[in-house]
């Protein structure tokens, strides 16, 4: 099991420290550090703290942030990049920017759980620049060139 070096910046985490909600969860809840409830209108992003910074140190190792479904789906909050990368060299706190794509005013409270953080594997490659590609079955073919169903 890879370890995650994390520390915590907002002493109100001491009691609600980064932990999987269960054995088979891929995610690591992230927390809204604000001082008290913020109200997102329709429209409207937030660049959330999240009381957190990680170093990954492995370059094979990257962390994504992610949106929370519920939120998503219910409210119609989203992450305003849609999805945040973290490098394995960044050692700064996780900020989460929240995006209110829906239409109504959503209220933003102080430790609520906002995204989720997902570490995975990343392949570094060696550029190979060249004039042209071997030819493939669907070559250069884009947005429904394979059909709809």
């Amino acid at each position: 099991m890879s370890v995650l070096d994390y520390k915590i910046l907002d002493e109100r985490l001491r009691t609600l420290q980064p932990a999987y909600a269960t054995p088979g969860a891929a995610g690591l809840d992230l927390r809204a550090c604000v001082d008290a409830s913020v109200v997102l209108r329709p429209g409207d992003t937030l660049l959330v703290p999240s009381g957190i910074a990680i170093h990954l140190e492995d370059p094979g190792l990257a962390a994504l942030v992610l949106p929370r479904s519920g939120l998503g789906h219910k409210h119609g909050i989203v992450l305003g990049n849609l999805v945040g990368l973290i490098d394995s060299d960044y050692q700064g706190q996780i900020f989460v920017s929240m995006w209110n794509r829906g239409q109504h005013e959503f209220v933003l409270e102080p430790l609520e759980r906002i995204a989720q953080l997902v570490v995975v594997p990343v392949v570094q490659v060696r550029l190979n620049e060249v004039s042209d590609f071997a030819a493939s079955q669907r070559g250069s073919g884009g947005f429904g060139s394979t059909g709809s169903r």
